[in-house]
């Protein structure tokens, strides 16, 4: 299985938001992307990130990335879908993979580190396309 996780680049993420956890900062994110990464790897799948800036070059990113090959599972990271001052972002995101991978199926993780359960709920761990 060739999984995809699509995050915030962690350094251009706004730690001051009120809409954040406390406490998070960069390296808390990418500590949970190669956590994430590492788990997926263990269970034998290919497992790439896909990480963009919250602004409108997001979604060409994404297609850029899933056009690099077959992806059975894509995941878009809660930082993604959970911060509402870029929920514009995050239309872009699912357009952009609708639209470049159509019958890839989406997961959705709450946080780096429960990644590969996402991908477990939706896919079963299974390939699901060529």
């Amino acid at each position: 299985m060739r999984v995809l996780l699509v995050g915030y680049e962690p350094e251009v993420v706004d730690f001051s938001d009120p809409a954040l956890p406390p406490g998070l900062d960069a390296e808390k994110i990418r500590h949970g992307i190669q956590v994430a990464l590492e788990e997926m790897r263990g269970r034998g799948w290919t497992a790439e990130d896909c990480l963009v800036r919250p602004d409108d070059q997001a979604g060409p990113a994404l297609k850029a990335k899933l056009a690099s090959g077959a992806f059975d599972c894509l995941v878009i990271g809660a930082g993604i879908r959970a911060w509402p001052r870029h929920l514009s972002v995050f239309e872009r995101i699912l357009n952009a993979a609708r639209e470049a991978a159509p019958t890839v199926p989406i997961a959705f993780n709450t946080r780096p580190e429960d990644s590969a359960e996402a991908v477990e709920r939706v896919c079963g761990g299974q390939p699901t396309a060529g």
